[in-house]
């Protein structure tokens, strides 16, 4: 029962990452893989204030997501203002280099990583209540989406991504847009960093490398890019995945290359197959 309750922490957290990468690359059209590094920075900065200055977690988990979501403005202003390519490029070297700077500083634990994160919930119903506050938080940024998407605003936000040059024709600002979607789907992210880092109490550079960005993509295509539920039936399915093939006793060697292929295959096959995921994006009527 434990290890299924810790599964239902993994999906909500999962489900605020994966839904939060939606909004950026599914309904802005934003090609960014960067999203592990927003929620490395809510993570970090959760830990960093929760074992240095006390702070209350609920403080301490709002300012890692205002963290992250001006850092997406500072990494999305310049490349923006170029072309939509160039926020890729940027989007890798700002997450490559920021987890190098990770794994050399002594304050975050170095490569080491950072450890001793104050334990907030005490008690036998440690995960339950953990479980109950990560799903919670999950259904409210999904909700928070929907509402975002459902009126005027989301028919701007589609208009933009479908024709931009159209859009910006008719005298509408999409560089604005853009820097909403990406900051606010990059703050989402840095929430789930911090409920993870007082979840787990220890934080590695390894758990936000590129491979996590390649598991962020799989559950938002196998779900159904820009499909508002797709990104959360993704996450359960590539989350329980790895659960079955466990029961195949495969030595840990084989096992980390094989989700990772699993991953890729799954990718491709969507991507041709049915491209649309296995939740379809409903077509608004303007």
């Amino acid at each position: 029962m434990e290890y299924l309750i810790s599964l239902a922490v993994m999906i909500g957290i999962y489900v605020i990452l994966s839904s939060s990468f939606n909004l950026i690359i599914g309904f802005g059209g934003l090609i960014s893989i960067a999203h592990p590094i927003f929620f490395a920075l809510g993570a970090y900065t959760t830990g960093l204030l929760a074992i240095h200055f006390g702070t209350h977690p609920v403080l301490a988990v709002l300012a890692g997501t205002a963290l992250a979501f001006a850092a997406s403005i500072m990494l999305s202003l310049p490349s923006l203002r170029i072309s939509g390519d160039y926020l890729l490029i940027t989007s890798i070297g700002f997450q490559l280099g920021l987890l190098e700077v990770i794994k050399h500083l002594s304050l975050t634990g170095g490569a080491s990583g950072l450890g001793n994160i104050p334990n907030v919930v005490e008690g036998p119903n440690r995960s339950a209540i953990f479980a109950a506050i990560s799903c919670l938080m999950a259904a409210a940024v999904v909700l928070a989406i929907r509402w975002l998407l459902k009126g005027p605003y989301g028919l701007v936000i589609t208009a933009m991504r479908d024709d931009e040059l159209a859009f910006s024709a008719l005298g509408r600002n999409a560089m604005k847009i853009k820097l909403a979607i990406f900051a606010i789907g990059s703050g989402f992210a840095g929430l789930a960093g911090g409920i993870y880092a007082y979840y787990y109490q220890y934080l590695s550079p390894d758990q936000f490398e590129i491979m996590l960005s390649s598991m962020l993509l799989t559950m938002v295509v196998v779900g159904g890019m820009g499909s508002q539920l797709g990104p959360v039936v993704g996450t359960v399915l590539l989350l329980l995945l790895p659960q079955a093939i466990s029961f195949l006793n495969l030595p840990p060697s084989v096992m980390a290359p094989l989700q990772g292929v699993i991953f890729t295959l799954l990718v491709i096959i969507f991507l041709f197959l049915r491209p649309q995921g296995l939740v379809a994006p409903v077509k608004r009527q303007s």
